[in-house]
């Protein structure tokens, strides 16, 4: 099968398109013939030598990727048999191994692809549906009538964040630039913030909750306005010592949480996606054989939304 290893991390060039053998499956485990694939920021770090590199490092070969859609060719498990189309992040954080023609995942870390969702979609509502579900559900514990606030509205986790917190019942606002106001609000997201010259030290602290989707210096911007007793999770740089004491001291709770597969969640995932109440964004699409431009496009910190792979 055709694969994608990465021996040294560095540029896109380092990605190195190989034929390697059809990976077997154990017991509990499927063979996924892949249809089309996701690829997030974490992709593009691990890549770089950053990300999940450091997990990663000693796998030989080593091959990126985590979200997949695709077909159950081979099973072990009573769960899903030969012909379902399934969707899922493999082995994430760990060795998902998803930038291939064949995917070998565990069956409690899948679900069934709806029939009214397409195996492009159900890729793209992979890793980032479940660090949105994650993080507003299981930690955040998001409730009817709170006022919640998502940077990056228009990004990958994001997008789907702000459908999430509608359907939870939040008041939302999102943050982009202005050119992408308009996305935004068209996600159900009752407010807006263009984040240019936004004076976030010079607001209310109105906000039960907050998610923190860039880091850095921003999750002081996120303090500045979440209510005592709030909660911030920040996704991707976490809360240094420093920074958790800050939000300790003035009553907000700050966590940092890191995505898991998990399977029940996806299935969740799954009839949201059935029922419409969430639709991911697909900004761009590419072939299995333009993995580089995808990355290189990925990279910018520009898109609107998921970026495709297609088998």
């Amino acid at each position: 099968m055709k694969a994608i290893l990465l021996h040294t991390p560095g540029s896109v060039e380092n990605l190195d398109y190989q034929e390697i053998e059809k990976p077997t499956i154990s017991e509990g485990e499927v063979l996924i013939k892949v249809k089309a694939i996701s690829i997030n920021p974490v992709d593009v770090k691990s890549r770089e030598g950053k990300g999940m590199f450091g997990i990663l490092k000693d796998y030989h070969p080593l091959i990126l990727g985590w979200d997949v859609a695709g077909i159950v060719e081979e099973s072990k498990t009573d769960e899903f048999v030969i012909g379902d189309k399934v969707f899922g992040m493999v082995n994430f954080p760990g060795h998902g191994k998803a930038y291939a023609e064949y995917v070998v995942a565990p069956a409690n870390q899948l679900a069934r692809i709806p029939e009214n969702v397409s195996l492009e979609n159900a890729a793209a509502s992979t890793l980032v549906a479940l660090t949105a579900w994650q993080a507003l559900v299981v930690n955040g514990n998001v409730q009817k009538g709170q006022k919640v606030l998502i940077h990056a509205a228009s990004g990958g986790v994001g997008h789907i964040a702000v459908q999430i917190a509608k359907y939870l019942g939040a008041e939302v606002t999102g943050t982009s630039s202005n050119k992408n106001k308009d996305f935004v609000l068209g996600l159900g997201a009752d407010h807006h913030i263009d984040y240019h010259d936004y004076n976030w030290h010079n607001q209310n602290r109105e906000y039960d909750f907050v998610l923190d989707t860039i880091g850095g210096n921003n999750i002081d911007n996120s303090l500045a306005v979440t209510k005592v007793g709030g909660t911030i999770i920040s996704i991707p740089s976490g809360l240094n010592e420093e920074v958790t004491e800050k939000t300790k001291s003035q009553g907000v709770n700050g966590y940092f949480i890191l995505v898991e597969s998990n399977g029940e969640q996806m299935k969740q995932i799954a009839e949201l996606l059935e029922k419409g109440i969430i639709k991911p964004f697909i900004y761009k699409k590419f072939s299995f054989d333009e993995m580089k431009e995808a990355h290189t496009e990925q990279e910018k910190g520009r898109t609107v939304g998921k970026i495709i792979i297609k088998l």
